[in-house]
C-alpha cells in the first residue's frame, strides 16, 4: 500500500530504520497490509481514543466514533510519514474525525436542539447528595459547542488560536465558549 504524491513520503524510505516492535515499525508494516500490526496499533492507542472520543461525541456515541477513527487510520496509513510520533498523528486523525461526526450530527442537533434550555431548568443544588453529578457526566451534558472547546482546550491542552482552526470559529468565540462552560460545569456540580 505505497502512496505518493506531494508532501507524502511513502513509508518505505527509512533513513533510519524504526526499532521493532515499535509504533512506526508497526505502522510501516500496517500500510502494506500487515493486520496483526495494524491490532498492535489499536490495541496500543484505543484507549485514549476512545477517552477523547467519549469527551467530544459523548458517551453513546464513543464507540461508534472510536471505530471510526480507527477505519479512516487503517485507509490513511500510507501517509503517516514518521516525522512525529505515531500517537501524535493518530490523535490528530481523531480529532480530525470526530469534528466531521460533528458536522454530519448537524441535522440530529437541530431536531433535538435546546441543550441549553436544558441545563437552566436542572437544580444547581441537588437535594440528595447521590444525585451529584461526576464530572464526566457533567461534560457529556454541556452544549456541544461549550464542550468541545473545554475538552480540547482544560483537557488536551489546545490553545484558542489551535481550537479555532480546528472548529472553524475565531479565538474570541473559544474563549467565550470555555467561559461559558466552566460556568454551567460549575453551576451543574453545584459549586459557586
Amino acid at each position: 500500500m505505497e502512496h505518493s504524491g506531494p508532501g507524502v513520503t511513502p513509508l518505505s524510505d527509512d533513513s533510519l530504520p524504526p526499532a521493532p516492535g515499535s509504533d512506526v515499525e508497526d505502522a510501516r508494516r500496517a500500510a502494506g497490509g500487515d493486520r496483526v500490526a495494524f491490532e498492535r496499533l489499536y490495541r496500543g492507542h484505543v484507549a485514549r481514543i476512545h477517552s477523547l472520543a467519549r469527551r467530544m461525541a459523548g458517551f453513546e456515541e464513543a464507540h461508534e466514533v472510536t471505530q471510526d477513527v480507527f477505519v479512516r487510520a487503517w485507509q490513511k496509513l500510507g501517509t503517516f510519514r514518521g516525522e512525529a510520533q505515531f500517537g501524535t498523528w493518530l490523535y490528530r486523525l481523531a480529532i480530525n474525525v470526530m469534528l466531521a461526526y460533528r458536522g454530519r450530527m448537524g441535522t440530529r442537533r437541530d431536531r433535538y436542539g435546546g441543550a441549553d434550555e436544558v441545563l437552566d431548568h436542572l437544580s444547581a443544588r441537588p437535594a440528595q447528595v447521590d444525585l451529584v453529578l461526576d464530572f464526566e457526566t457533567a461534560i457529556e451534558r454541556l452544549p456541544e459547542g461549550a464542550r468541545q472547546v473545554f475538552v480540547l482546550h482544560d483537557v488536551e491542552g489546545f490553545k484558542h488560536e489551535e481550537i479555532g482552526r480546528m472548529l472553524g470559529i475565531s479565538p474570541g468565540t473559544s474563549k467565550a465558549q470555555l467561559h461559558r462552560a466552566r460556568m454551567l460545569l460549575r453551576r451543574n456540580l453545584g459549586r459557586t
